[in-house]
């Protein structure tokens, strides 16, 4: 199973608006060796309280359903893509 980077953000938030061009770079970076999904908090509040969220952006990289490191605040790609690289 390949790895899942799960963005929880927000439209109103400035940070995760940061955070957006960051994470498209890596999507372009990786293709389809990871999946990103974006789960806007305000329209899946079930899913945020899931996951314990109580700040956006939080970003959190899961392998085979489990978390393996999460990330809160504008979090920096070289940063992502270094624990992205160790789980492919």
């Amino acid at each position: 199973m390949k790895p899942i980077l799960l963005d929880f953000s927000a439209t109103w938030c400035g940070p995760c608006r940061m955070q957006k061009p960051i994470l498209e770079e890596l999507e372009k970076k990786y293709g389809d060796k990871v999946e990103f999904k974006v789960i806007d908090v305000d329209e899946n509040q079930e899913m945020a309280s899931k996951y314990g969220i109580h700040a956006v952006p939080t970003l959190i990289i899961q392998k085979d359903g489990t978390e393996v490191k999460r990330f809160m605040g504008v979090t920096q790609g070289s940063v992502l893509a270094s624990e992205l690289d160790k789980l492919l």
